[in-house]
Formats: C-alpha cells, sequence, structure tokens
C-alpha cells in the first residue's frame, strides 16, 4: 500500500526549492514571509537537510536489566542469568548476550534513566515512543517520520519515510499507536515495505505493477491519464480527489523509477556483507535501511518483530505463547546484536553515521524482579533507549536506574525528550509547529520539551 505525497526538489535560479514555498503557507500564520524564511534557513533554525534517520523498535520491549543496564551486584533473582562485561567504553557495561554491542559501545550512548506514565500495554508504548504523546482527546498524532515527509518531503523518486519489514500487528490493547500520519493525513503516512527482505524470492509488492498489466500498459495508461487530465478543466477539485490523484503519480513515480529499484535490490550488496548483517528479516532490513538513506530516503522505521504473539520477540513472559529468557539470549539477542553492530559500523565506514540519527527505542522495559515462569513483565517505568550518529558523542551513560532497575534515580528521560532527541539529529529546531486539529499551531515535540542535551 502506497500512501505519500511526493514532493519534488525543483528550485529557482535563486536557489528557493518549491518546498520553501509550500512552508511559506504553512508558516504564514506565525507571520513568516518567504524572506523570513530563507532567513531562518540562513540563521540555522531551520532543518539540515542533508540529515536522516533511522529509528529501530524494539518491539516487545527487551529487559533492561538482562541488556543494556545489568545489576551484577543486585540479588539474583533481580540480576537474572547474565553476567555484565566490560565494553569499548569504560563507563558501559552490557550483558554477556550483547558482545557485538560491547565492541562498538564507542559509537552509541545509553539513556538508562527513560519511563513513560501511559498504561502497561504494548499499543500505549508503542504510541508514546514513535510520537512523544500519548492518544488523548482523540487527536492521533503523527509518526516521527511523517513528520520529517510533512516537513520536508522526499529527495527523490523515493518515499520520504519507509517502514520495514511491515506495520506492527496487534499489541493487546487495540489502541491507536502512532503508526501512521495521523492529523497530518493519509498523504504522509508512510510507505511499508509489507515483504520480508531475508526471503529468495524477495520483491516490492509496490515497485510490481498489477499482475494483470504490463510495464508497457502502464506507461500506456499514464500517457492516456495526462491527456484526460489535461482536457477536464472542471475535474474535482475535492480534497480525496486531490489526494487520490497525488497517490497515483507518486505509486506511477515509483514503480517506473529505476533508482527505487536499485535501491531496493539487495542482489546488488556482496555475498560477505549481506551475512555480516545476518541472514534474517531482521539483518536484511538493517541492510536494506541503509541503502534507502543512501539513496535518499529521509526516514526509515524498522520494526523488530511484527507483533508480540506467536513470535520469539523480546516479550519475555517466560511461559508460552511468550518467549523465555533463553528464548532470547539465543534467538534474539544475536540475532540483533549482529545487525545493529552491521549497521552502525558500516553507516560509519562509509561516513554516513554524523549525518544518520539511528535511535534504538522501545514500548516500555521489564519488571526488576523475575517472576515465577522465569521471566519478566511489562514495566514502563524504567528502561534503556540508546542513540548512534546524528551528532551524538558515542560511549556515553546518561542517567540512571536505581539499584534494582526500577525507577530512574537522576536525569529522567520521557518520550517528548526521547522523540526531540531524534529530531535534534536530525537538524530539526524543535520549536517547529505543524498544522494541528482545527488548524492550531502543534508542536513537533510539546512546548517547553527539549532533546537529551547531554548526549551531544
Amino acid at each position: 500500500m502506497l500512501r505519500f505525497e511526493g514532493v519534488g526538489s525543483t528550485h529557482t535560479c535563486n536557489g528557493v526549492t518549491r518546498r520553501d514555498f509550500l512552508q511559506v503557507g504553512t508558516l504564514a500564520a506565525a507571520g513568516l514571509t518567504l524572506p523570513g524564511l530563507l532567513q531562518a534557513k540562513e540563521q540555522g533554525h531551520l532543518v539540515d537537510d542533508e540529515r536522516s534517520g533511522i529509528m529501530i523498535f524494539n518491539l516487545g520491549a527487551p529487559s533492561q536489566l538482562d541488556t543494556f543496564d545489568p545489576k551484577p551486584n543486585a540479588p539474583a533473582e533481580i540480576r537474572g542469568p547474565f553476567k555484565a562485561i566490560s565494553t569499548a567504553s569504560p563507563e558501559i557495561q552490557l550483558s554477556e548476550i550483547l558482545p557485538q554491542h560491547a565492541r562498538i559501545a564507542d559509537k552509541f550512548s545509553l539513556v538508562r534513566s527513560c519511563y513513560h506514565t501511559s498504561a502497561a500495554v504494548h499499543d500505549a508504548g508503542w504510541q508514546m515512543l514513535q510520537t512523544g504523546r500519548k492518544f488523548v482527546g482523540g487527536v492521533e498524532t503523527p509518526h516521527v517520520g511523517s513528520v520529517v515527509d510533512y516537513l520536508r518531503g522526499r529527495r527523490t523518486d523515493l518515499p520520504a519515510h519507509v517502514v520495514l519489514p511491515e506495520l506492527m500487528g496487534r499489541g493487546g490493547g487495540n489502541l491507536p499507536n502512532g503508526q501512521a500520519g495521523g492529523f497530518l493525513g493519509k498523504s504522509h503516512d508512510p510507505f511499508v515495505l509489507s515483504a520480508d527482505p531475508s526471503k529468495p524470492d524477495f520483491q516490492v509488492p509496490d515497485l510490481l505493477p498489477p499482475a494483470e498489466i504490463g510495464t508497457a500498459r502502464l506507461n500506456r495508461r499514464q500517457k492516456m491519464r495526462d491527456i484526460v487530465d489535461s482536457t477536464l478543466d472542471h475535474f474535482e477539485q475535492s480534497a480525496d480527489a486531490k489526494l487520490l490523484d497525488s497517490n497515483f503519480q507518486a505509486a506511477y513515480r515509483l514503480m517506473t523509477s529505476p533508482q527505487a529499484k536499485e535501491a531496493f535490490d539487495l542482489s546488488k550488496e556482496k555475498p560477505k556483507v549481506r551475512d555480516r548483517y545476518g541472514r534474517n528479516r531482521f539483518g536484511q532490513c538493517c541492510l536494506l535501511a541503509r541503502r534507502l538513506i543512501e539513496a535518499g530516503v529521509r526516514f526509515v522505521t524498522i520494526n523488530t518483530f511484527l507483533t508480540v504473539f506467536d513470535e520469539i520477540t523480546w516479550d519475555i513472559h517466560g511461559s508460552k505463547p511468550f518467549t523465555s529468557i533463553e528464548g532470547m539470549k539465543n534467538i534474539v539477542a544475536p540475532m540483533y546484536d549482529q545487525a545493529y553492530s552491521a549497521l552502525i559500523e558500516d553507516l560509519d565506514q562509509r561516513g554516513m553515521l554524523d549525518k544518520t540519527m539511528v535511535a534504538c527505542v522501545a514500548e516500555f522495559g521489564r519488571t526488576p524482579k523475575v517472576n515465577p515462569a522465569g521471566g519478566r513483565d511489562h514495566w514502563p517505568q524504567c528502561f534503556t533507549c540508546y542513540f548512534a550518529g546524528g551528532g551524538v558523542q558515542g560511549g556515553r551513560v546518561v542517567g540512571q536506574s536505581d539499584p534494582i532497575g526500577g525507577v530512574p534515580a537522576d536525569r529522567p528521560a520521557d518520550p517528548p525528550e526521547i522523540v526531540g532527541t531524534i529530531f535534534r539529529g536530525m537538524g530539526f529546531d524543535l520549536e517547529t509547529e505543524l498544522p494541528g486539529p482545527a488548524g492550531r499551531p502543534f508542536p513537533i515535540v510539546d512546548f517547553g520539551r527539549h532533546e537529551i542535551k547531554e548526549l551531544f
């Protein structure tokens, strides 16, 4: 399904983009004219257009005590079965189940004092960490990537925001979960891959014409449509009609773009590179994310899993149908450890890391005490998120949890600050406003909130 609005990058002779003119209409309410917009750009208050972002959403929620915030001196029922190990950063200890993270710990920084005050259900956490806000008053806040799409549009034939491999499925709460364009409209929903790039027969459904229409016929249909549209001056001008037209053009542009086909073609990568990332769904999604960012996509969301049900995930309640701690150790952690380390090293070696914010987030943490089934349950009171690239200084720990990993002991960080950090890493001014419900100004993060400044 393809649901986005394409924005070209046509320039006038003085360097002003079509996007600049479109922005003026949005900003006029705040009294910012075209000269003011250009001045703001010169003063660095608007987006650094060279920056991109990757959000890795650790669906199911890793146990902070068994991964990024070990407590080696805590009682056994708190610290769990894994040892703490040293890393490339003298400030950071990690769980022994993340040895590749340990090797590159100088390239990312941890925030061990994250929390949120929403319900301890997956959907609520997905909403909070992808938008920075609760779902209240019927307002559906757009995903971070949808905000990027709205404010900057796409650079190339490729969409501005891509979700890999699929949207999140059920979370058990049946609540809005922050995966779409929200009040910005469906034209700013992400492009969703809807395929597994690790499969031998991997193809991107939306790059393929309908089965009954070959490429030649598709081109003829486009030409016929252009003729019809040019002769119908009274063509319906409703919002729905315009959206349908923009989506048709976007779909056609994507399907016929050699650049798009090249970016999604993992066969272009050397086998050893694909092996380095891991020949599994998450590993190949990380590799594909690097290729898409390199090709001009502004923001990629990678969901580590598709749902918390009927999969081996971070959701380690300990008993079926959920994952055991052993399943996390033997299946989840090795796959994740390999792919993440490959992504960060690859971006770094290609000179892309400084301009690419990589944020690893989750809906909450896990209970400090191991439950009777040998697992841990939902715990939004304290968890770890971590960041690399986009100007983040690596090898740091910001904030601390208490001795049992139950609550922040200092420097608490909530979802507005976490999302604000992603925007900051992409060069956004956090006072940027969106046209919210009823036309009222709606800041990209809550008024008065800021990024986690200690990371930069």
